[in-house]
């Protein structure tokens, strides 16, 4: 009789520690997919404001690069003129 009171006793104990194990493992996976959600968030956050930045730094140089080859053209017509006069 004591031994199946004990038995009782223990498998009342291990399943009471089996519930709050779960409640535990629960709230640390929901904290680690809210962690990981936030560092997900703000990766895209700075990508995107890296692609940005890139983007602007492309234009930029794309539009320097246009006015020079514009200069240049205008440069070479002006000296094709020049040699067609003389």
């Amino acid at each position: 009789m004591k031994k199946l009171l004990l038995v009782f006793l223990l498998s009342g104990f291990f399943i009471s520690c089996k519930e709050t194990t779960q409640e535990h493992l629960d709230k640390a996976k929901e904290a680690i997919t809210t962690e990981i959600k936030t560092s997900v968030d703000s990766l895209e956050e700075n990508t995107k404001a890296k692609i940005d930045s890139v983007k602007e730094k492309t234009k930029a140089k794309v539009d320097s690069l246009k006015l020079k080859s514009a200069e240049q053209l205008e440069k070479a017509a002006q000296e094709l003129k020049e040699s067609l006069h003389k």
